[in-house]
C-alpha cells in the first residue's frame, strides 16, 4: 500500500491541492450559511433545499469533468467549437441538465416538507429560488470547468485527482450566495399580496421555461449529449431526493444548530469533501474500467482496492483542516461555537464514517454501472454524491450528538 502511495505521489499531491481548494471554498460557502438564519428563519424548509441545490452543482459538473478526464485518457479529447466535439456536447447537456434539475427539486423539496411534517414556502417560492440560483450558478460552474479541463489538458494534469473537488469548491461558492440573493424574489413568511402576485407569475414563467428546455434536450440531435442527458436524468432525480432528504436531517436538528452557529460553517465543507473524495475515487475508478486496467468484478481487485486506500491520508488531512478552519473562521466572525478540540473531533469521527460509505458507493456504482452497459461517468460522481450528502449529514449529526457537544 505504501508503495502504491510513494508511486501515486504526483496523485496524491494533485488531490490535496484539490481537496484543499475544495475545502477553502466551502468555508466561504459555510460562513454565507452561517450568516443566512435570519432567512432561514424567514422561509421555511429553506434549509431542505441548500444540501440538494449545492450538491447538484457537483453532481452535474463533476460529473462533466470525469467524462472530460476520461477523454482525455483515451485520446478523445479535442479544444475545439465543434459543436460535435466532446467539449460543446458536455457543455450543453450539462446547462439544460441544470435547468431542468433546478425546477424538479423545487417540486421535490415541497413534496419532501410536506410529508415529512415541516412548515414550508409555498412550490412558487420554491422554484423560484431555485430557478434563478441554479441557472445563474452553473452558467459561472460551466465557464470555470471548461478552464479547468483545458487547463488540465495542455498541463497533463490528472483530471481524475481534480475535476471533482475544484468543481465542488466553485460550484458551492457561487450557489449559495446565488440562493441567498434569489431568496429575497420569494414571498416568505410575510409579504404583501402584491409581491405574493409576483412570485407566482415568475414562477409559472421559470415552470414553463423548465419544461421547454427539456423537451429541446432530449429532442437533441447530438448523440453524445443527447445519452448523457437520458442516461443522467434519473440519476440526477435520485441524487436530489437524497439531498433533500439530507436537509430534512439538518432541519429536524436545526435548533442546536442555531445555537452553535459554528456547525453550520462545518456543513458545506464536510459534505463537499466526503463526496470530493468518493468522486475521485469513483472517477479513477471509471477511467480504469474504460481502459481495462481492472475488472468489473463483485470483489474488487488489487488495483482497485489500492486506489480506495488513497482515501486514509487525503481522509486524515482534509477533516483536520475542516474542523480547525471552521472552529477558526467562527471563532473569528463572533459565531458561538464549541472548543477547537471537539470541532476537530466532530469532523474527523464524522469524516471517516462518510469516508467508509464513499468508498463502498464508488466501487459499487462505477461496476454496476458498467456491467449494465452504462457510463459510469455519467452515474458513479451523482450517486455518490448525493449518497454521501445523506450518510454525511447523519455522521455529522450523530457525531455531534455521540459526542455532546451543546
Amino acid at each position: 500500500m505504501f508503495r502504491y502511495w510513494r508511486a501515486e505521489r504526483v496523485t496524491m499531491r494533485q488531490g490535496w491541492i484539490g481537496l484543499s481548494i475544495s475545502s477553502g471554498g466551502d468555508l466561504i460557502a459555510g460562513f454565507a450559511l452561517g450568516k443566512m438564519t435570519h432567512r432561514l428563519e424567514m422561509l421555511p424548509s429553506l434549509l431542505i433545499l441548500v444540501p440538494a441545490a449545492i450538491g447538484m452543482r457537483g453532481n452535474i459538473f463533476g460529473a462533466v469533468g470525469s467524462r472530460l478526464g476520461t477523454s482525455i485518457h483515451s485520446g478523445l479529447f479535442r479544444v475545439t467549437r465543434d459543436h460535435s466535439g466532446v467539449l460543446y456536447q458536455n457543455g450543453y447537456a450539462s446547462i439544460m441538465l441544470s435547468i431542468a434539475t433546478a425546477a424538479f427539486l423545487a417540486v421535490a423539496a415541497r413534496v419532501v416538507s410536506s410529508v415529512t411534517g415541516l412548515p414550508s414556502i409555498s412550490v412558487w417560492d420554491f422554484v423560484v429560488i431555485s430557478v434563478i440560483a441554479g441557472v445563474a450558478s452553473s452558467a459561472i460552474v460551466l465557464a470555470l470547468t471548461v478552464v479547468l479541463s483545458l487547463m488540465g489538458y495542455r498541463r497533463d494534469w490528472d483530471l481524475d485527482s481534480i475535476a471533482a473537488p475544484v468543481v465542488t469548491f466553485i460550484g458551492d461558492t457561487v450557489t449559495l450566495p446565488a440562493l441567498f440573493a434569489a431568496s429575497y424574489v420569494a414571498c416568505g413568511k410575510v409579504c404583501s399580496p402584491v409581491h405574493r402576485n409576483v412570485t407566482l407569475v415568475i414562477g409559472v414563467a421559470l415552470a414553463v421555461f423548465c419544461l421547454a428546455a427539456l423537451i429541446s434536450a432530449l429532442r437533441t440531435r447530438l448523440p453524445l449529449a443527447r445519452r448523457i442527458i437520458r442516461e443522467s436524468l434519473v440519476v440526477l432525480a435520485f441524487a436530489g431526493v437524497m439531498d433533500l432528504l439530507a436537509g430534512t436531517v439538518i432541519q429536524h436538528r436545526v435548533d442546536r444548530f442555531r445555537l452553535l452557529p459554528a456547525l453550520f460553517v462545518l456543513i458545506p465543507p464536510f459534505l463537499e469533501d466526503a463526496g470530493s473524495l468518493g468522486s475521485i475515487v469513483a472517477a479513477r475508478l471509471s477511467s480504469k474500467l474504460h481502459l481495462g486496467s481492472i475488472r468489473p468484478r463483485l470483489i474488487p481487485d488489487r488495483l482497485a482496492l489500492l486506489d480506495i486506500t488513497l482515501l486514509l491520508p487525503w481522509a486524515l488531512s482534509v477533516f483536520t483542516l475542516v474542523g480547525l478552519s471552521a472552529w477558526a473562521i467562527a471563532h473569528a466572525t463572533g459565531l458561538a461555537t464549541p472548543s477547537l478540540l471537539k470541532m476537530v473531533e466532530v469532523s474527523l469521527l464524522g469524516g471517516y464514517i462518510a469516508s467508509l460509505g464513499a468508498a463502498v458507493m464508488a466501487y459499487a456504482t462505477a461496476v454496476a454501472t458498467f456491467r449494465f452497459g452504462l457510463d459510469p461517468d455519467n452515474h458513479g460522481v451523482p450517486i455518490v454524491t448525493s449518497s454521501i450528502d445523506l450518510l454525511g449529514m447523519f455522521a455529522l449529526v450523530g457525531s455531534v450528538v455521540l459526542l455532546g457537544v451543546k
